[in-house]
Order: C-alpha cells, then structure tokens, then sequence
C-alpha cells in the first residue's frame, strides 16, 4: 500500500508570528477579503494594531502555500459586492493551528500571573 502524504501537526507551525495569528483570528469566525481582515484586527485591538496591505497580502498568500488558509468561491452578497475581491476562510487545518496558539499564549498568560508580572491586572 503506498504511502498517504502525512498531513502536518499544528503544533509544527507554533509559535507564530502576531500578523499571522491576527489573520486566523480575523478569520477564525467568517469568511473575509482582505480589507475585512484588515478592519477585523484593527476593531478587534481598539486600533493599536494595523495590517499593512503588503504584509497582509504576502501572509496570505504564504499561509495559503501552506493550507492554513484558502480562498472561497462563494461571496456572501454577491449583487452588492465587487467581483475582485478575494475572500478567505480558514482551513480544518488552519483552526487547529490558531487554537494550539491559543492554547500556547494562554499558557504564557498562566505563566506570567504565577509570577505575578501582571501585579493588579486582572483577566
């Protein structure tokens, strides 16, 4: 019986980078173009974080490479959208990969209030 191409754990992608993982976040809930992305991270963070379209562009295109993310077929309104846009969703894969991180950073944030770095910072 021939060999199956082995899929990657999630675990081979941790730790990532903030863009990378404030596009799975963005994307973690919905399907969204780039621009929806960009606002996403800026709404999520009240502004203090700001995609580049470079750097968002290139983050997709890489995390497309490597089936985190891809693209849809399908446009959520298709008469009052424009045909250009490129829509994204996360892939099983990429899901897994943003919940090990998360599971990652919260054991950092467990961490850091053992050793009481966040003194009168509450969760």
């Amino acid at each position: 019986m021939p060999d199956r191409p082995r899929r990657p754990l999630a675990e081979t992608f941790i730790p990532l980078s903030p863009v990378v993982f404030d596009i799975l976040l963005a994307l973690s809930d919905d399907e969204r173009h780039g621009y929806g992305i960009m606002q996403e991270v800026s709404r999520r963070s009240d502004g203090a974080t700001r995609l580049r379209p470079g750097s968002l562009y290139r983050a997709l295109a890489r995390l497309v490479q490597e089936d985190l993310v891809e693209e849809s077929d399908e446009r959520p309104a298709p008469d009052l959208d424009d045909e250009r846009r490129r829509y994204y969703r996360l892939t099983p894969l990429g899901q897994k990969v943003a919940s090990a991180e998360a599971r990652r950073l919260a054991g950092l944030l467990r961490a850091a209030r053992a050793k009481k770095v966040l003194k009168g910072e509450h969760a």
